[in-house]
């Protein structure tokens, strides 16, 4: 496992401040050991969380053109035929994959093909879960013309604890599956947007690993 760039000068600074802080409070509790323990103690779990959000784990990732793997690590919180209006504007079939605070945060390319869509939008950070996040919320869309053809639409989506999503992919770019796409910092939630004769292959409720776990099967 390996730490990812978009935590590593957000760590050190937090590193920094902790030392600093610990110092500080040793200086004005000195003689107060059950105190400083306990400081030095919480201030260890603090660094602990945050080195947590931007682990960037080993992955065992394989590349099949009709087959979409999961875009993040998470659980299944939606799976349902949806109206997509942004770029489509007809109905498909919405995959949703909600991140906690405790699981890995890159995202990754669902599948090969090249982008023929980007688009950022800033907007509100309503919880992840609200039906209305996928719209309101700040979130990058992403279009990909899949190596087997069909367009799938994924979308990464702040939440209330996110704050900043990044992305590495711009409109004409070719893309490979199980590539990391982005980062959400903190975590949310991904959307996937795929056509409806599609064979969703997760269920509701399940957790899935982004670039391994098989979400669905496109048909071509």
């Amino acid at each position: 496992m390996k730490i990812h760039k978009e935590g590593r000068r957000i760590l050190f600074v937090t590193l920094l401040v902790l030392i600093a802080l610990n110092l500080a409070l040793y200086y004005w509790n000195k003689g107060n050991d059950i105190v400083n323990y306990l400081i030095t103690g919480a201030t260890v779990i603090i660094f602990l969380l945050i080195l947590q959000f931007f682990r960037s784990p080993f992955r065992h990732m394989f590349t099949h053109e009709d087959l979409l793997l999961a875009p993040a690590d998470g659980k299944v919180v939606v799976i349902e035929k949806v109206h997509e209006p942004e770029y489509f504007d007809d109905e498909r079939m919405q995959i949703s994959i909600f991140m906690s605070p405790i699981n890995v945060h890159v995202t990754r390319n669902p599948i090969s093909g090249i982008v023929k869509y980007f688009k950022y939008h800033p907007g509100n950070y309503l919880v992840a879960w609200h039906p209305k996040s996928s719209t309101l919320n700040e979130r990058t869309t992403v279009v990909v013309e899949s190596d087997a053809g069909p367009l799938v639409l994924f979308r990464q989506i702040a939440g209330a604890m996110a704050r900043r999503i990044v992305w590495y992919v711009n409109e004409g770019d070719e893309v490979t599956q199980g590539e990391e796409f982005g980062f959400i910092k903190f975590g949310s939630r991904v959307d996937l947007f795929v056509p409806l004769d599609t064979v969703v292959k997760v269920e509701m409720g399940q957790k899935v690993k982004g670039g391994e776990t098989v979400i669905c099967q496109l048909k071509v």
